[in-house]
Parts: structure tokens; sequence; C-alpha cells
């Protein structure tokens, strides 16, 4: 294998028309291009310059290697510039993993801002509720609440801290009645989401120290799609326990009610999280510093 940079010391000499000349261009010792044309003309078994003690002049084999080098190293140039320009400027592709809740409540009002700073960057959200390997699947970064956090990743705080709402429709209170303890939601109706896992989490309620995690009974309508969950919700099929956010307009309107809000248990904000800190890349680099200046960090 040819060495390149023995290649680029041949052309900078070349170039040069001397050893000491091309040295100081390079910031080099005029023995270690010698050593570098040496070492290459071996290789190749051919003598690419002649030298005297007054002057180097090329062969006709240099000349030709000279030819033929100076577009191509031209192009490598040309490449490094491009890598460089990645991590001076962010450009190229953001892929975030996050989780159904963020990319509905959290990435919506983030992304425009982000965008309009980094026009050469394009950000691609894939949303899974499921627990992902993000370094394995090809992602730069997830978004996760803590407890779905993968091990040994740095994480960051992107979201605020959250609460779920425990709410019903007008018409279902006014036929079943309005409870007043986390107890009582056993006797009830609800609309239930279920994980890709299979999993269909307690509805946890804290208050004054105290926990109470309750598991409804009946649930007429199980699904992972919060459109249908809500739509049930405001149809009276049940009680439902979600983000506020997923139902801001439907409490705004009427259409469903929060219940038990002194139980509301409050809990930190879903993190960004990333493999490594060596050697980020320009567009995450530049999502993690837009993210801290959100935050005041």
């Amino acid at each position: 294998m040819i060495d390149l940079a023995d290649l680029d010391a041949f052309t900078a000499v070349a170039r040069a028309r001397g050893f000491r000349t091309a040295a100081v261009g390079r910031q080099v010792s005029a023995s270690t291009l010698s050593q570098a044309v040496r070492r290459l003309e071996d290789r190749l078994g051919v003598r690419l310059l002649n030298r005297t003690t007054r002057s180097v002049s090329l062969t006709e084999a240099g000349a030709r290697l000279l030819e033929r080098l100076e577009p191509a190293l031209g192009g490598v140039a040309s490449a490094l510039e491009a890598v460089n320009a990645f991590r001076d400027t962010p450009m190229g592709t953001l892929r975030l993993n996050v989780s159904g809740v963020v990319a509905r409540l959290i990435l919506p009002p983030m992304l425009p801002g982000f965008l309009a700073e980094n026009p050469g960057v394009t950000v691609e959200v894939i949303v899974e509720d499921s627990f992902v390997d993000i370094f394995a699947a090809g992602f730069d970064a997830g978004v996760r609440f803590e407890e779905a956090l993968e091990q040994d990743m740095i994480a960051i705080p992107i979201g605020p801290p959250m609460r779920f709402a425990l709410v019903a429709s007008p018409a279902y209170l006014a036929a079943r009645g309005t409870p007043t303890h986390p107890s009582e939601l056993a006797a009830h109706a609800c609309v239930r989401h279920r994980f890709p896992s299979g999993a269909m989490t307690p509805w946890e309620f804290e208050k004054d120290g105290e926990i109470l995690r309750v598991t409804p009974a009946r649930a007429p309508l199980i699904t992972n799609a919060i459109e249908a969950l809500v739509a049930g919700a405001v149809g009276g099929v049940g009680l439902m326990f979600t983000f506020p956010g997923f139902v801001e307009a439907e409490l705004a309107d009427g259409r469903l009610v929060e219940l038990l809000p002194d139980w509301a248990q409050h809990f930190p904000g879903p993190s960004l999280y990333y493999p490594s800190r060596r050697l980020v890349p320009g567009p995450l680099r530049a999502f993690i510093d837009f993210v801290r200046r959100r935050s005041g960090d």
C-alpha cells in the first residue's frame, strides 16, 4: 500500500521544485519530505525526482505521476473540506427515536425554532413506545422518561415536569356517579392504553405522601391509539387516565372534566439521551445546545 502522506509530500516537492521550499510551506523538515519521497520511490521501484545540490526536477515518470495526482489530491482535499463543514456548521440528518407522548407534546413546539436556527439539518423522528437500542438501530439520540432510559447513556432534561389526569365525560358521570377517591375507581368502566409489550400499567395517584395504584376492573375499550381513547372517553365509554395535553381541547370546551386533581401525581419530564460525549455529530450537538438553552441549563 502506498501511503497517501508520501504522495502528498512528493506533490509538494514537485510543485516547489525543491525540498527546502516545500518544507517551509508544510512546516516540516526538509529531511522528512526527503524520506517520504525516497520511501515512495522505493515502493514504486521508479525514480520520480532528479536531485542535485542546486536543484530538483521531475523525471518523466514523476511528471506523469504528478499530472495524475494533482486532480486526485484536489478531490481528497474537497472531500475533507466537506467533512470539516459537518464539524464547523451543523449539517446532515438528526435521527431521533421518541415515545408517542414526546412526539405529540414535547417536540412540536421545539422543532420549528431548532430548524430555523440550523437550516443545514434535517430532523427525522421515529415514534415508538417500545424499548429501543438507539445505537444499534442507527439513531443519534432518543427521548424517553426516566424509567425507560437505557443504561450507560448521557441524559439531559428536554421537557418540564408532567402529570397524569383522570378525566370523564359529563354524560358518563351523570349515569355512573363521580368518584371522590381513587379507591372508588375499581367500580368504574375505563378506556385503557396497551403498550407494544402487551402491558397495561396501573393508574397511580399521590396525595400528601400517600401513593395509590389502581387497576380498573372493567375496560370496554383497550387500544394504543390515543385518538380512539379520547373519542371513547368523550363518548361516555369510561374514565380515561392520560396526559392533560392529550385532552386539552376537550377539557377546555367541557366535553371532558378532570376528576381527583388533588390526587394527580407529578413526575420529571422526559430526557434526551445519547451514547457518548466523544465526537458528537454536528446536528446532535446543535440540538443538545438548543435544548439546554431552552431549559436555561
